[in-house]
């Protein structure tokens, strides 16, 4: 139950901006949670004060040691989401996968804080359309942190400047260094289901096919580059275009990563 309420809560009341920017911005959100977690924190705290209010408690049968117990592992859950993270919790779950007991309630808390993190930054191992879609929303999202920035005089995070996209290199970087290493985690410990008929999960499918799909829209941009460098228009003619194939100007959240990867620092 505290996995489901923390899947739940775990992005409630997001201002659509990065840990990064909230710290550099000096957002009052930065400010209480003292640069640490702040989004997590927020979500944390502001989803609690929200069960909280009579009308949403489900968990006033629960005595107190329950309840105690409850939060905590919510907290647990909702703070492993924080991506700066996302190395050590793998690692911990690495270590410890070989001799992995479900009666250990340490190995269940790890195992549990892995699921709700590939449950939060799963996109690329959806069907490729639905993806897309939050690939779309994301980066959108992401531009709008980038305007904000530009109209500060701050400087443009990565991939967040609309005028200069590079979505299919954030896919990529989102999935190598980030999705990938979990979902392998996962999968090598066996806690990602098979269907009948398929060899492997159809999470992992999916993820090769999605990142294939941003490795070839890559190599379309470097073949366009090149072509318009070299001056062949012919080739140039063949070859979707960055504006064709990248512009996301038309569309809506997802940092996949959903808050960056881009570069492990934004990506919280």
């Amino acid at each position: 139950m505290a996995l489901f309420t923390a899947a739940a809560m775990h992005d409630y009341d997001h201002p659509g901006r990065t840990n990064a920017f909230l710290v550099a911005s000096e957002d009052k959100k930065a400010i209480l949670y003292n640069d640490r977690s702040v989004l997590e924190n927020h979500h944390a705290a502001e989803s609690w004060r929200l069960l909280s209010k009579a009308e949403n408690c489900f968990i006033e049968t629960l005595d107190a040691a329950e309840t105690k117990r409850f939060r905590y592992l919510v907290l647990e859950y909702i703070l492993a989401t924080d991506l700066k993270l996302h190395f050590d919790i793998i690692m911990q779950f690495n270590e410890k996968a070989p001799d992995m007991d479900l009666n250990n309630e340490s190995d269940r808390v790890i195992i549990s804080q892995m699921l709700i993190k590939f449950a939060d930054i799963n996109s690329p191992s959806k069907p490729y359309p639905l993806h897309r879609q939050w690939t779309d929303r994301i980066c959108e999202e992401f531009y709008g942190q980038g305007d904000e920035e530009k109209r500060r005089g701050m400087a443009v995070s990565p991939y967040m400047d609309r005028d200069d996209p590079a979505v299919a290199k954030l896919q990529d970087s989102f999935i190598s260094h980030i999705v990938s290493p979990l979902a392998v985690a996962l999968n090598e410990a066996g806690l990602l289901p098979v269907l009948p008929g398929l060899e492997e999960p159809e999470l992992i499918i999916n993820l090769k096919h999605n990142h294939q799909k941003w490795l070839s829209e890559l190599e379309e941009q470097l073949a366009f580059t090149k072509a318009v460098e070299s001056g062949t228009t012919a080739l140039a003619t063949n070859v979707p275009s960055q504006s064709t194939s990248l512009s996301l100007k038309t569309s809506n959240h997802f940092f996949p990563i959903i808050q960056l990867l881009l570069t492990i620092s934004h990506i919280e």
